[in-house]
């Protein structure tokens, strides 16, 4: 209390026991805070000094709201060994320094809580507010780290999931692919919005330059959804916490790898392995994971592009296989023995043989349902779907097409007699063939190219025409007349209603299918322009003369000429990116939207005979060294399954056989009937076959010379193997092989040379089995002397009259 010149300078400085029970009178409280900077010392510091140097801002830190410091005592310190709390109180009044919380105090404290809370819920806001402040500013930083750890995930607000969709959906319009796949990661509901949006990858497609329009990009959603359906019908439901991406993602990510895969993988996967020793490989096609070779040796192979392993070896024709086409596990081939032949890939056998045309199968297609505009005479036009279930078309060089029923898996197995047995008619054969649905004629040569989807087939013959069919009636539309030469190649666009053709004349016409008059005439090569490719922004043609021209289809403009190769173009197949071209000796990648070459996939080989690619994949035939040889390149890494190819042309066949959508025509009710006449005559057929062995026994003819009891099982045996072919060959056509004609095996053996073939042809129906003379019946003499009717030789079907429909 006294002024700062009236001190005395010998005073002492206040003990620490002292100042510890005179602050503790004032609170009660805080005690062990208190003792912060609190200074110990047994010696005498001048008053003045220690006046400075007292502890007063160090306790006043420690809590602003704290009193100052006592001032200093006139009594001395005492000693040090009395300083702690073992010696004893000066006052009684004076309590004992205590823990910050009791456990008594926190009972109360628990006991309190719930009218604390009431209390401060009563509060007004601001109130509130500020002494949560308050007591966060006295908080140590554990709590504060606890406070932080439930505020946070408290105050998050996902926007993506408030706000309306059309605001997401612009929201995430802003951001790049790489943005996009990042953001999908952050959580289940971020992916799912970002990965079901259409509008967005739409967008997306389209600024990145990879949306091509012209119905590609729904063919390919219409795909993904088929395939969907496929899996729900076979498959057990399994929980998916996450819907399905829409198509469109799918189809992004699939063309953002086409387009920078192949270009910057330098070094991708490479296998290569021999393939029908020498021959020349006549057709190459990849189909569900599977590389598919035909061959003018007669064989059709399968092969795994993984390893390159031989999977099936398909035999049966008797001639070089010119023409193939798959859709699913079902393969259907053409050939110069003349008939088309069905397989099944799953098992590697061949379920039905159509006969009917008479030369080289030379092309032909698959046609898949789909929906089409059909303008009905009224001049209405309508959104249709056709045909209503698959169909083949096949070309022939015997200047004819014929239309078939693509059978269904499990469907009635048919097979026709086989060329080699002349005294048939092969329209015969066809006519009782209940796949046979049309056999177009009206070329005047070999029809040489073929291109066909919904209700129109295009084709291209050697008489320098181009016709125009309806597949469902059979009705020729067009005869488009305008090339000089022999037309090789014909493509079909009904998304544009047009169709284009190449010739020998070195020319490409683009036909309008409305009104049948030439739109374009495309000029520029000099000689023939035997390929054609079109795909939803590039017509490609490829000729003789060692180039290939890229065109708009819309226009006709002449985009861009390929010129680098030496030799004539054997072999092509292009996308909206790139071009792959086989001539003598390399074959090359260009990219097609500027006309550069990009790579050469191969180099110094004999030729290419044919190349092919879908998706991450890629299978060139080539010859080396006088074999064949089979290369297969991988442009994806480990990390693309997701990598989902189209296939040329757009076409899918995912949904080919959609029981759900099919529609019931006449000729689905005939091969119906069909299969329901061959069960109820197998009952017929057993009685036909007791009938048989009743005349056995009772036959005792001795010119027979067979064991009765063993012969009904030797006849059944010959019945279907048909073992007796007389060897007597005929004059074919240039194109096919010479083939043997079927004797019938009721003609006289002593007169001809017989060889012994198996052939596995199952009956349609019960055939009619000649009985064999009784004891009390005519002589057997005019039985083998003569040959019975026509209707019951083994040279033509022996069907029940109720086939013929």
């Amino acid at each position: 209390m006294l002024k700062r010149d009236e001190e005395v300078e010998d005073s002492n400085v206040v003990g620490l026991t002292e100042a510890v029970e005179s602050y503790g009178k004032k609170r009660a409280h805080n005690a062990d805070n208190m003792m912060e900077g609190v200074e110990i010392t047994n010696t005498t510091i001048p008053p003045r000094k220690k006046a400075r140097a007292t502890p007063l801002p160090q306790i006043s830190t420690v809590n602003a709201a704290a009193p100052p410091s006592p001032l200093p005592s006139p009594h001395g310190s005492p000693p040090p060994e009395t300083i702690w709390p073992s010696a004893p109180p000066s006052g009684a009044s004076s309590p004992l320094p205590q823990a910050p919380l009791q456990p008594d105090l926190s009972l109360t404290t628990l006991l309190a809580l719930p009218s604390l809370l009431a209390h401060f819920t009563s509060l007004p806001p601001p109130l509130q507010s500020h002494f949560l402040l308050t007591l966060l500013r006295h908080s140590p930083l554990p709590v504060l780290r606890t406070l932080h750890s439930v505020l946070t995930p408290t105050l998050a607000r996902d926007f993506l999931t408030l706000l309306p969709p059309e605001l997401v959906s612009h929201i995430l319009s802003y951001l790049s692919y790489p943005t996009l796949a990042r953001a999908s990661r952050v959580s289940k509901s971020w992916r799912a919005i970002i990965d079901s949006d259409p509008v967005l990858w739409r967008d997306l497609l389209k600024s990145t330059k990879i949306w091509f329009g012209g119905e590609s990009e729904n063919a390919f959603a219409n795909s993904i959804y088929a395939r969907r359906r496929h899996a729900q019908r076979f498959q057990t439901s399994i929980p998916n916490h996450l819907p399905l991406p829409h198509p469109y993602k799918i189809l992004f990510k699939s063309r953002h790898l086409t387009r920078t895969r192949w270009v910057n993988n330098p070094e991708p996967k490479h296998v290569s392995f021999p393939a029908h020793g020498s021959a020349v490989v006549t057709c190459l096609i990849f189909s569900h994971g599977r590389i598919i070779s035909a061959s003018d040796d007669h064989s059709i192979h399968v092969y795994s592009p993984d390893t390159g392993e031989l999977l099936r070896s398909l035999e049966g024709h008797e001639g070089g296989v010119w023409a193939l086409a798959a859709s699913k596990d079902t393969l259907v081939s053409g050939s110069t023995d003349r008939t088309v032949r069905i397989w099944d890939l799953s098992t590697g056998k061949c379920t039905h043989v159509f006969g009917g045309h008479t030369s080289t199968v030379r092309c032909l297609a698959i046609v898949k349902p789909e929906f089409v505009d059909v303008e009905h005479d009224t001049g209405i036009v309508t959104r249709e779907k056709w045909p209503k279930r698959p169909l083949i078309v096949t070309g022939s060089r015997d200047h004819s097409l014929r239309v078939w029923t693509l059978p269904k898996p499990g469907e009635a197995e048919y097979r026709c007699f086989g060329p080699e047995e002349t005294e048939v008619d092969p329209a015969d054969d066809a006519e009782d063939n209940p796949y046979h649905r049309l056999h177009l004629e009206g070329h005047d040569h070999a029809v040489r190219a073929l291109a066909a989807r919904g209700r129109t087939l295009v084709s291209g013959s050697y008489d320098c025409t181009v016709r125009i069919w309806d597949i469902i009636t059979g009705a020729c539309r067009w005869v488009l007349v305008g090339h000089t030469q022999k037309v090789y190649s014909v493509v079909l666009d009904l998304g544009r209603n047009q169709a284009c053709s190449g010739s020998m004349d070195g020319t490409v016409r683009v036909w309008n299918l409305q009104t049948g008059q030439c739109q374009h005439t495309l000029t520029g090569h000099t000689s023939l322009v035997g390929l054609l490719g079109l795909s939803p922004s590039y017509l490609v043609s490829a000729a003789a003369d060692s180039t290939l021209r890229i065109w708009d289809p819309d226009t006709g403009d002449l985009r861009h000429t390929l010129a680098a190769h030496t030799g004539a173009i054997t072999c092509f197949q292009h996308d909206e990116f790139k071009v792959l071209s086989g001539s003598d000796g390399n074959l090359k990648m260009w990219n097609i939207r500027d006309g550069a070459v990009v790579r050469d996939l191969l180099t110094g080989i004999t030729g290419v005979w044919q190349v092919v690619f879908e998706g991450r994949w890629c299978v060139a035939a080539s010859n080396r060294n006088d074999a064949t040889v089979l290369d297969v390149w991988d442009f994806g890494n480990e990390d693309d399954e997701e990598w989902l190819g189209e296939p040329p042309g757009g076409l899918y066949d995912e949904d080919g056989f959609s029981d759900a959508e099919e529609d019931e025509d006449e000729f689905t009710k005939r091969i119906k009937r069909m299969t329901e006449i061959e069960e109820d005559n197998d009952d017929q057929e057993q009685v036909d076959i007791n009938a048989m062995d009743q005349d056995l026994a009772l036959s005792e003819s001795e010119s027979l010379e067979v064991n009765m009891e063993l012969r009904p099982r030797q006849y059944t045996l010959r019945e279907e193997n048909r073992d007796d072919d007389v060897d007597i060959d005929i004059q074919g056509d240039s194109d096919t092989e010479p083939m043997g004609v079927g004797a019938s095996r009721w003609a006289p053996t002593s007169t001809v040379t017989t060889t012994r073939t198996t052939h596995t042809r199952p009956r349609v129906g019960p055939s009619r089995r000649p009985q064999l003379p009784s004891s009390g019946g005519p002589p057997l003499a005019p039985l083998i002397g003569q040959l019975p009717d026509n209707n019951e030789t083994p040279t033509r079907p022996r069907r029940p009259l109720t086939r013929r429909l």
